[in-house]
């Protein structure tokens, strides 16, 4: 075994810690570093054993957040297989589709998704691989399901190991959130798991961190962001089944909280919650920001009320997951950037023909370092093209970086357009609509506009009792920024669309504007 039982190691250092808290179970449930990994060889020898389960052979999870996540990842771990979580948010016709690139052996699921699963089994085309098993998380189960509890229950097994793992073999199996056709599979490996391990170690966590995590566990954020991590320093990782302001406050003050990850629009939502004016949270080192700027008066809001600290981080699934970040003290005064490249992680920033620019210019976000991923499952062509002939791979992020190495996302190239033959970038407008008083979230896009090319429209979601009119929006606007950046139209919306990161689902939102819908 080089790598890859991340468990069996930790069982041999700290066996009685405890290893996880699942708020998702009633009562909750806690787990020992040695009670995960009994359960974690338990699975790993039934995959084995009854599925046939091998070296790079698929296991994939339809499920939502919990420790069977885990369960089943580290058993993969433990047989060189790989991890495949599936976004249970997704259309039938798209899961069916991400199976059938994948070709699980073995599909765990959760009752909730029964109907999902039947549908995909019914569907899959006669002489494609077949499910070799399934695995049933609670209740009868479908048709020759095997009980997942009484896989992972009872007495402990002998270790398993993989001894021939490479690190250049994928534990796991991430899907980008493509704005269209079917979401790229992005091979996460052993050695870019590990040196995201030790970049996320240096920058930001302690061995007597306890980590909340909200993230959905079929993102990189929510699997590798801060849980490795959490493992290999034998700390507590506290799960939930998916993000509840109200339990999030309430768990940060119980269970001692020391470092809370979440996009901007999750900070917001925590500041409505019926209990945040009694929250404690004092227990934080800091909070953790990533997906978007966090607004200046959001930062200003829990420094004020709560005395809570902020870091900016920035990751991708092909990279990292951790790749910038923006150290707490530089939170207000650096407000707006990521930070500065982590330790391990090269980064530049290209003109359009490939060439450096210097500070204050915009350009593409290209980087190089360990902690990419392996390419793309079953797409040779998109693996091929993953880095430039320098190394780099290329973000897609419009940026710029300043004197002092910080770097600031502009927006992404797919997201800015061009007006009148000016260059657009919405999250520019987003950052000045966030100043608003009454704006509690916002969301820009370009339109097609017959004279100009393009126009932007705003979308946005008033705070809780306040009201604005969409020529008190572009009044504002216009009195802080240059004519040609201001939307042509304000719609008014009751929620953005997000996505399972909590990120606003532009293309969405285009597209309804498009259409000529608001709702």
């Amino acid at each position: 075994m080089v790598i890859g039982d991340y468990l069996g190691r930790r069982e041999l250092y700290t066996p009685d810690a405890i290893g996880i808290v699942d708020h998702g179970k009633t009562p909750e449930l806690r787990l020992t570093y040695r009670a995960m990994n009994a359960r974690a060889n338990r699975l790993a020898r039934w995959l084995r054993d009854e599925a046939g389960v091998a070296r790079g052979d698929r296991v994939a999870i339809l499920a939502r957040d919990g420790v069977e996540h885990f369960d089943v990842y580290y058993a993969c771990g433990k047989l060189g297989a790989i991890h495949v979580p599936l976004n249970w948010r997704l259309h039938p016709r798209e899961l069916l589709q991400l199976v059938e690139k994948t070709t699980p052996r073995v599909l765990v699921y959760e009752d909730e998704f029964r109907p999902v699963v039947t549908q995909i089994l019914d569907s899959l085309p006669k002489g494609a691989p077949a499910l070799a098993k399934l695995l049933h998380l609670d209740g009868p189960g479908l048709g020759g399901s095997t009980a997942f509890a009484g896989v992972v229950a009872g007495p402990p097994v002998a270790p398993v190991t993989c001894d021939a793992l490479d690190p250049e073999d994928p534990a796991c199996i991430l899907f980008t959130g493509g704005t269209t056709g079917l979401p790229k599979a992005v091979l996460i490996s052993h050695r870019m798991i590990a040196w995201n391990v030790l970049n996320t170690i240096i920058h930001d966590l302690r061995h007597d961190d306890v980590v909340l995590n909200v993230f959905p566990l079929f993102h990189a954020g929510g699997l590798f962001c801060y849980w490795s991590s959490q493992v290999v320093l034998g700390n507590t990782t506290i799960q939930v089944r998916r993000f509840d302001p109200e339990q999030v406050l309430d768990l940060i003050e119980r269970e001692r909280v020391t470092v809370f990850a979440g996009v901007p629009s999750m900070y917001h939502l925590l500041t409505q919650a019926p209990n945040w004016d009694r929250a404690d949270l004092s227990s934080l080192r800091f909070c953790t920001s990533g997906g978007a700027p966090l607004p200046v008066p959001l930062i200003e809001k829990y420094v004020q009320e709560k005395g809570v600290r902020f870091k900016q981080g920035f990751g991708m699934t092909e990279f990292g997951p951790g790749v910038f970040a923006l150290a707490a003290e530089d939170a207000v005064r650096k407000a707006g950037s990521i930070g500065r490249p982590n330790f391990f992680v090269a980064a530049r920033v290209v003109d359009e023909g490939n060439r450096p620019v210097g500070p204050g210019v915009v350009g593409e976000l290209v980087l190089k370092g360990p902690s990419l991923c392996s390419g793309y499952f079953g797409d040779p062509g998109a693996t091929a093209e993953l880095v430039d002939e320098a190394g780099f791979f290329h973000t897609g992020d419009l940026v710029t970086y300043d004197g002092e190495g910080y770097f600031t996302v502009v927006g992404r190239k797919k997201d800015m357009f061009i007006s009148g033959g000016e260059n657009v970038y919405p999250l520019e407008i987003e950052e000045v609509l966030y100043r608003h008083p009454a704006v509690a979230s916002c969301a820009v896009v370009g339109i097609p506009d017959p004279k100009w090319g393009e126009v932007g429209a705003a979308c946005v979601v008033l705070r809780s009792g306040r009201s604005a009119t969409e020529e008190e929006i572009l009044r504002y606007l216009g009195e802080r920024l240059a004519r040609y950046k201001i939307p042509k139209k304000v719609v008014f919306l009751d929620a953005l669309p997000l996505s399972g990161m909590g990120k606003p689902l532009k293309d969405e939102l285009r597209r309804r504007l498009i259409e000529g819908r608001s709702g």
